[in-house]
């Protein structure tokens, strides 16, 4: 259970009819955890702890009611492993901190669900270990009390060859049980201990019921796995057992699930019948879970409020309306807009104020006698644009409007609308900014009545003009530009007024071109000459996809993969055999012994992505890239 307390969603943590208990690491959030769910409509456990040491308790602590035992083992009193240092644990707080056991009553039996450490490291091999020695206590201690116990999860040992996938062969079974690991688990089952593999136990001699699969090299789809999950009973429990098995064609995780069944009722061995319903609590009477229930949690219980809540559809908070927010709307007819405050009658009654023509006076009137079209009716010309670099003319200012001037009540002692920054610019005058003068003495050809700043095509190639050249002072047109219809007079002057604006630089740099006679730049013919083609063929070549190279054992195309792990190596590519991993495949000569390869799986075969395309170039004729770094 890869999760966390906060993460959980409440269809997870309390599923109707079930109980969910739940145990999460301390600091190591989605590191570990595991889960019970019980059918409320069947059984519901007595009693629920979390961990094995009895360290790990809720706010407030467990009564003496409330606790399934009460002994704990100590680590006084046993002999643990010992880490590089030398050192044993005084307690077993971190054992317990990593939300790996949950211990549930149930009147026949205590069920404990572990998720046992792995040996990621040599280092990690004293925590497994102590681990083990804390579980085994625990469950002494149980029997010591008269208690039947169920022992469920991922013990993360191999008990037997006939577990493990490269088990039949000679190296491994040799020395299968000299790790000590395997050497404990092996002296804990029966017939050396008090627990039994009851699933093994109706599948004495099966191979391959493995539970566990390595997903990264596609282990699941040749059955090349181990069995690590367990289901370990103690003797009192074996009449109850009825039947065992896993199911390996339950996909969704690297582990597939693992069952056993239990009869109804029982017959001793002095001929007395047993009834499960009489033994365990299966009538659902049972009032509440106990208190470690996820539903009986203040954030699943009704006594917190989840700050989901808050933004779930429906939970939006309105506020009461004010009575002037009460008058104002019921003033309104019907079908008419709301306002949103006192003010609003007013504010919607002010006329706009009269903006200035952005065309100068009489350049509407002037018309080319050559051309029937009158520059008033061009767009450019046109455009109402209002934005100003400087202070308004006096000549220039709205006139006031009738309600203005009469002194209309509605609008009486309203104060002048201020600018609001959601407003739109184009109704009001504003200054030049200093970036806005310094780009207009900078750019001549860039709009310095815009804020915008931005530069013409044309400003790149005219010639830059000096600061205080005025429009007046543009430089005349030649004679060449004078001839012909463009070079009327209508034009020229059309081009003083606006020689401020982007229409008159760009005329100006067109007609400098056409004095100069600048032929256009030729067309890049698409028949092209030899060395487009091999031009054309080189870069084919090299953004052609790398073929796979084959395999030296079996000639075969290679699959591609890529590097994740972090390091040196992380987002490069690499081709290694296609065949699956099987039991014998070839993992390397330090790896596994040649006489015990099996070539029919998954050859040794290895080379990097880069070296691939290097060499394909090189058969090819082509330049050689540089490996990647």
């Amino acid at each position: 259970m890869k999760t966390s307390r906060g993460a959980l969603d409440r269809n997870v943590a309390v599923p109707d009819p079930f109980h969910a208990f739940f145990s999460f690491p301390a600091n190591k959030g989605g590191y570990s955890g595991v889960a019970v769910y019980t059918d409320s409509r069947t059984v519901t456990p007595l009693k629920a702890e979390e961990g094995l040491s009895g360290t790990i308790q809720p706010k407030p602590p467990l009564t003496t009611d409330e606790r399934i035992s009460h002994s704990y083992p100590s680590a006084h009193e046993m002999e643990l492993m010992p880490d590089d240092n030398h050192n044993t644990p005084s307690d077993f707080v971190a054992l317990d901190a990593e939300g790996r056991a949950l211990m549930l009553d149930f009147g026949l039996f205590i069920l404990i669900n572990v998720y046992c450490p792995n040996e990621t490291s040599d280092a990690r091999l004293p925590f497994k270990m102590n681990y083990h020695f804390l579980l085994q206590e625990r469950v002494n201690n149980l029997i010591a009390q008269g208690r039947e116990v169920i022992v469920v999860g991922d013990i993360n040992i191999c008990a037997a060859p006939l577990d493990h996938c490269d088990g039949h062969l000679a190296s491994n079974a040799a020395m299968f049980h000299d790790h000590p690991a395997r050497a404990w688990f092996h002296n804990w089952l029966t017939p050396n201990g008090c627990m039994t593999d009851v699933v093994r136990s109706f599948w004495p001699s099966r191979k391959g019921m493995y539970t566990c699969w390595n997903t990264k090299i596609s282990a699941r789809e040749t059955n090349y796995g181990t069995r690590v999950d367990y289901i370990l009973v103690t003797q009192g429990m074996l009449p109850w057992i009825k039947h065992g098995d896993i199911q390996p064609l339950l996909k969704g995780s690297d582990h597939c699930p693992i069952f056993i069944d239990l009869h109804d009722e029982i017959t001793t061995s002095s001929g007395q019948k047993l009834f499960l319903r009489q033994v365990m609590p299966v009538d659902g009477t049972q009032a509440e879970p106990p208190r470690l229930a996820a539903r009986r949690w203040d954030e699943f219980s009704g006594k917190q409020t989840l700050l989901s809540s808050f933004f779930a559809k429906g939970g939006k908070m309105t506020a009461a309306p004010t009575a002037s927010d009460t008058t104002t709307h019921d003033s309104q007819p019907p079908g008419s807009p709301s306002p949103c405050s006192s003010l609003a009658p007013a504010i919607l009654s002010i006329d706009a104020p009269q903006l200035p023509e952005a065309v100068p006076p009489g350049l509407g009137q002037v018309q080319d006698p050559d051309f029937t079209t009158t520059w008033a009716s061009l767009p450019f010309l046109t455009t109402t644009t209002t934005t100003t670099t400087g202070p308004t003319p006096q000549s220039q200012s709205p006139t006031p409007s009738p309600s203005e001037s009469s002194g209309d009540p509605d609008t009486k002692g309203v104060a002048p609308l201020k600018r609001k920054s959601t407003d739109p610019p184009t109704a009001v005058a504003s200054k030049p900014s200093k970036k806005q003068k310094k780009d207009k003495g900078k750019h001549p050809g860039s709009d310095a009545g815009s804020g915008s700043g931005q530069r013409t095509l044309a400003a790149f190639f005219a010639p830059q003009p000096s600061q205080s050249q005025t429009p007046s002072q543009l430089p005349p047109l030649s004679k060449s530009q004078r001839q012909g219809p463009s070079a009327s007079q209508t034009e020229w002057n059309a081009l003083q007024l606006s020689s401020d604006g982007d229409l008159a630089t760009d005329y100006q740099l067109a007609l400098h071109l056409a004095s100069q006679g600048v032929e256009p730049l030729p067309l890049i013919s698409s028949g092209g000459n030899g060395s487009c083609s091999n031009s054309k063929a080189a870069w084919s070549q090299l953004m052609a996809p790398v073929q796979p190279p084959k395999c030296t054992i079996h000639g075969e195309p290679a699959k591609e993969y890529t590097v994740n792990k972090p390091g040196p190596n992380k987002g490069k590519t690499f081709f290694i055999c296609s065949r699956p991993v099987g039991p014998g495949y070839d993992k390397g000569k330090g790896e596994r012994a040649r006489e015990e390869v099996d070539h029919t799986h998954r050859c040794s075969f290895f080379m990097w992505s880069a070296n691939v395309r290097r060499e394909a170039l090189k058969k090819n004729g082509g330049s050689v890239l540089p490996s990647r770094p």
